[in-house]
């Protein structure tokens, strides 16, 4: 992969980060889960000196390695992480009417259960928001792929959301790392490819989607509810 495109793509996406910032400042939130291309974001937030406001969901159900490299965030770049937690009797409600693995009796479950403990979360932190980074990018799944990489999120009462690496490739994403030394799950070197809850998650094999590892008992696609946006208007749109 050439450092050129590397670079290129560097420059476009701290333009959107910088934006972000610059438009809303501590009004803005970064919803990282500690993802490769999260860890992406983070690098070039911390080093362009943007203090950008870090948050991430803890379900309760994720993997000791998240926590691992959520520290590794903190020591390294400085960032306060914030953490948001799903609302204890909702949890509580859930598990006792459904069981606590629901998640493997049907897709109705595996969407309650993520509902409850990671859409609801986003949706009380993000109403007191006025925007938010996300790190998705366009070839990941069907809904990812008619993003825009500044675009009104109506399901989340019409605040705007960036999306700075929705043009980059796995690939990409990888080579920015290596090239610059930046800490990422170590879960990933066993084979995962897409990190989310511990029992929803597995390694991916040979000649898979890199998503295949997520929720892998169902077929079609496969989104948790983070990032489905009922209506998109594009605000702007770089890089196509």
């Amino acid at each position: 992969m050439s450092g050129n495109i590397i670079s290129e793509l560097a420059d476009s996406s701290l333009k959107v980060i910088r934006e972000a910032y610059e438009s809303h400042g501590d009004s803005v939130i970064f919803l990282t889960s500690f993802g490769a291309e999260d860890m992406v974001i983070s690098h070039l937030s911390w080093e362009a000196g943007i203090p950008l406001r870090h948050v991430t969901i803890d379900t309760g159900r994720l993997p000791g390695e998240t926590y691992e490299i959520m520290d590794r965030v903190r020591e390294k770049y400085g960032f306060c992480v914030e953490i948001a937690f799903p609302e204890r009797k909702a949890v509580e409600e859930t598990v006792l009417a459904h069981g606590i693995n629901l998640f493997y009796k049907s897709r109705e479950m595996r969407e309650l259960c993520c509902r409850v403990r990671k859409v609801e979360p986003l949706n009380r932190v993000l109403s007191s928001a006025k925007a938010w980074v996300s790190g998705i990018r366009a070839d990941q799944t069907s809904v990812r792929a008619v993003a825009s990489e500044v675009e009104i999120d109506h399901a989340h009462g019409g605040i705007t959301k960036y999306n700075p690496v929705l043009q980059w490739t796995s690939r990409d994403i990888w080579s920015f790392i290596a090239e610059n030394s930046v800490p990422y799950n170590s879960l990933f070197n066993r084979g995962y490819r897409s990190i989310g809850c511990a029992p929803c998650t597995r390694p991916v094999n040979p000649g898979e989607d890199e998503r295949s590892g997520r929720w892998w008992w169902e077929s079609g696609t496969k989104e948790c509810g983070l990032h489905v946006n009922e209506r998109t208007d594009v605000i702007l749109e770089r890089g196509k």
